[in-house]
């Protein structure tokens, strides 16, 4: 078993751990914190399959912006635990066919013969010229381009619902017009207010002394 083995069981076993632990730990702080974990070891399996674009790209999307943004999130909400997990044994064996059924079509869909492993399961060696980058803009604007512009049009879809979503006035929410703010006078805002001087009082309380 060489090195490159030994370092592929090491990443996949704390990647279960990882993914296992997310949905199985109390806190969900700490569910997002292994969540990140579990990333973090994906990112190093795409980097021994020679997958560089989509290492960095799992750590600076998943990592640097969504997963910040899960945790932000979760420590800012107070989350009732116990409503959310009264269901858990009650529909574990549903969970537990569908997760076998999706391990079924990965194992199907990411296997030896189409993710770049020959007839003895070694990985296939590129050149020290080869751009992972490259070859995946030139997959991705050629044979997939229609899924790729659906999938861009699905997306700017979902933001303009998003956008209108959150532009609704509703009667309780307070709002600020900025164009207002910026036009507000001095004399609004400031009130100088002329008031006598203690001093004389405080002489005259001397003097009854």
């Amino acid at each position: 078993m060489g090195i490159e083995s030994i370092l592929f069981y090491f990443f996949a076993a704390i990647l279960v751990a990882a993914a296992a632990t997310v949905i199985t730990v109390r806190n969900p702080v700490h569910a997002v914190l292994f969540l990140v974990l579990a990333f973090f070891t994906s990112a190093a399996l795409w980097l021994m399959l020679e997958a560089e674009f989509l290492a960095i790209a799992l750590v600076l999307v998943y990592v640097g912006a969504v997963m910040v943004l899960f945790l932000f999130v979760v420590m800012m909400l107070d989350i009732n635990l116990a409503p959310l997990r009264e269901g858990f044994i009650k529909y574990l064996p549903v969970g537990a066919v569908v997760a076998g059924i999706m391990f079924v079509e990965m194992a199907m869909v990411v296997g030896a013969k189409r993710f770049g492993f020959d007839s003895y399961g070694e990985g296939l060696k590129h050149a020290a010229d080869y751009s992972n980058t490259k070859e995946l803009g030139g997959v991705l604007y050629t044979v997939y381009v229609y899924p790729f512009e659906i999938a861009a049009a699905i997306l700017l879809v979902a933001i303009v619902a998003a956008i209108a979503l959150t532009m609704r006035r509703r009667p309780q929410t307070k709002y600020q017009d900025p164009a207002q703010q910026v036009m507000i006078n001095r004399g609004d805002r400031v009130r100088v207010v002329k008031m006598a001087a203690e001093k004389k009082a405080a002489t005259t309380a001397a003097q009854a002394d």
